[in-house]
């Protein structure tokens, strides 16, 4: 089963510094964001020094106590006085709301903004890695990456570096309002500092790792997940249903226990914080009531202070959830980084050649070829295919059949020797123009979500209608389009469910044909089809590969008795060449080949590659 590696620091500034490039092309919102943050917590100290003017100038009158700055315009009747004052309060709480409505819905755009250019950015990288990566990494953990984990970084981007700058200036406008009323006051919720600083310090210990094992075990699930339910029909014809949940469990399980250590660490550090400001604000009570009670401190400032020590722990308890946001959008962005930094080894060189316009030959040149280490695939193989020439490739399975075609479409760079196409080796040409050629059909066609028409379209813009009915008539699968009532239109369910294997291999073979390649491959085209179906392929094949070079790989060897030249692969090396009754003649690994398949058939006589119609 596939594992992960948890590594790395809890903080990379590297990372941080990757990720506001995203925000960077939308500055000018985040730059009135940070405006409205700024007045958002200005506003903050304006509510208590309200109360502090409503009780040391109407209720607990103090003729010298310092005034704030409306003072002066307040009315000396203590009814009008404080009716204009709630009318002040109140003020301030509408345009604070007003303020916090339009920073909010401008940060989660921002967030938008830059999580659509993050998975913008991921897919096209996907979409341009090597095939060989994907040989290595299960699909569920590359969907973990484009889905959940920049959900996290939205919430980072869209809550998390404006709101954090928001309770560190509120706790800069109250230490600062809070200064100015009383030096006394402050010093002693000072002294609760050190305390609450040592259980941030201890929280930060307990909840750092949790965070990158949380990620983990997600895309362990999406991984799992995307496993058994491409292949749940052989779950449940195997009975592995209560073994697959067990594993499960045991996946699910290590999630749990991710989340168990951060629950654990939030559920005693908010109690803590909460404490310690409850300590903090009876101290203010028991030293504010003895200066009043000698005269050196009014009611207003005290009531002024009391507001001040719950929007002085208020921030501190924010920022915790901050760091939570934090710690999880870190262990996302460094699994995304490095998915983006995996580097694509299979691309265009700084100036590509372009094939020529006419016929193509291609030449394999003692090549060889492992998918790891010197684990040979390929060992010294050199052949010469002529334009319109139809070569077969046969040979037991792990032959290296498959392998000579994706080193052809340059899905995989040789370790040795060469592959030339027009006479250019393939490294010289950009394998997008390379592959623009190549038509291929495989064993197990591939259908997306849409209809009929996108997938033999696949968004090429010059295919037109004349052409989908042209490459539909050549693949034989006109007749079954036009008696459905929405022709073309019809709807394919993912990966074609609802269309037999015969109609998903048809409908591949029409992709291919209204691309026009010069070039054709078919990998084991036919040989997951029934016989009927069989029978209508070998008939479009005529049509198919005439006027193309084709390459035809199949285990049937009825399929491919009429190829110019049969090259039989055994353990890596080309071992024969030759026509279907040359290799006959040799009685070597075709001879073999064939006895396997047709002793009861021999006396009848070879079938042709096309059948008659």
């Amino acid at each position: 089963m596939y594992r992960e590696v948890v590594e790395g620091k809890v903080y990379d500034g590297r990372l941080l510094r990757r990720l506001a490039a995203y925000m960077k092309p939308y500055w000018r919102v985040a730059a009135i964001s940070l405006v409205l943050v700024f007045l958002a917590s200005g506003l903050q100290i304006v509510s208590p020094l309200l109360t502090k003017s409503a009780v040391d100038r109407y209720l607990v009158p103090v003729p010298a106590h310092s005034s704030a700055p409306w003072e002066p315009w307040l009315s000396a009747d203590p009814r009008t006085g404080l009716a204009q004052i709630g009318g002040l309060y109140l003020a301030v709480i509408l345009v604070g709301l007003g303020i916090q409505y339009v920073q909010g819905y401008l940060m989660q755009w921002l967030g938008q903004q830059a999580t659509f250019d993050l998975r913008r950015d991921l897919v096209d990288h996907l979409q341009r890695l090597d095939i060989a990566y994907y040989d290595r990494h299960p699909v569920g953990r590359l969907v973990t990456r484009v889905t959940t984990d920049v959900d996290v970084l939205n919430d980072l981007f869209a809550t998390g570096f404006i709101t954090a700058l928001a309770d560190i200036l509120v706790l800069v406008f109250v230490l600062a309002a809070m200064l100015n009323l009383s030096v006394g006051l402050t010093l002693l919720l000072l002294c609760a500092g050190p305390f609450v600083l040592l259980a941030l310090v201890q929280f930060r210990r307990a909840a750092a790792q949790s965070y990158r094992e949380i990620r983990v075990a997600i895309a362990r699930i999406n991984a799992y997940l995307q496993e058994r339910a491409s292949g749940m029909s052989v779950v449940q014809l195997f009975n592995r249903e209560e073994r697959s949940r067990e594993e499960f469990a045991e996946i699910n399980r290590s999630h749990v226990d991710a989340y168990r250590k951060a629950i654990i660490a939030y559920g005693w550090f908010f109690p803590v914080i909460e404490f310690i400001g409850m300590v903090a604000v009876a101290s203010l009570l028991a030293y504010g009531g003895y200066q009043i009670h000698h005269g050196a401190l009014t009611l207003g400032v005290l009531l002024a202070f009391f507001q001040y020590g719950m929007r002085f722990f208020r921030p501190v308890q924010d920022l915790s959830e901050k760091y939570n946001l934090f710690q999880a959008a870190v262990a996302a962005s460094e699994r995304i980084f490095q998915l983006l930094d995996t580097p694509v080894e299979i691309k265009a060189p700084p100036q590509p050649k372009r094939l020529p316009e006419g016929p193509l030959e291609i030449e394999f040149e003692r090549v060889w070829f492992a998918y790891r280490d010197e684990e040979w695939v390929i060992q010294d193989v050199s052949f010469r295919v002529a334009p319109g020439e139809t070569i077969a490739i046969v040979g037991h399975t792990g032959a290296g059949k498959t392998t000579l075609i994706n080193l052809l479409l340059r899905f995989y760079d040789v370790q040795r020797g060469a592959i030339r196409v027009g006479g250019i080796d393939l490294r010289h040409l950009d394998p997008r123009e390379l592959r623009r050629h190549f038509g291929v059909v495989l064993q197990d066609p591939h259908l997306f979500t849409g209809t009929i028409e996108d997938n033999i379209r696949l968004g090429t813009p010059w295919i037109d209608e004349e052409d989908l009915v042209t490459a539909a008539e050549q693949a034989n699968l006109l007749e079954y389009i036009r008696s459905l009532p929405e022709g073309f239109s019809h709807p394919v369910r993912e990966r074609g469910s609802g269309l037999s294997t015969g109609q998903k291999q048809l409908i591949s073979f029409a992709r291919a044909l209204a691309h026009n390649p010069k070039i054709l491959i078919l990998d084991e085209a036919t040989s997951s089809v029934d016989t009927e179906t069989e029978l209508r392929v070998r008939a479009a094949l005529a049509r198919i590969v005439e006027g193309r070079t084709s390459f035809i790989i199949a285990h049937r060897l009825s399929t491919i008795q009429r190829a110019d030249r049969i090259f039989v692969m055994h353990k890596g090396q080309l071992r024969e060449t030759g026509t279907h009754q040359e290799l006959l003649a040799r009685r070597g690994i075709y001879w073999k080949l064939y006895q396997l398949q047709y002793q009861e058939q021999e006396r009848v006589g070879p079938q042709p590659l096309v059948s008659g119609s």
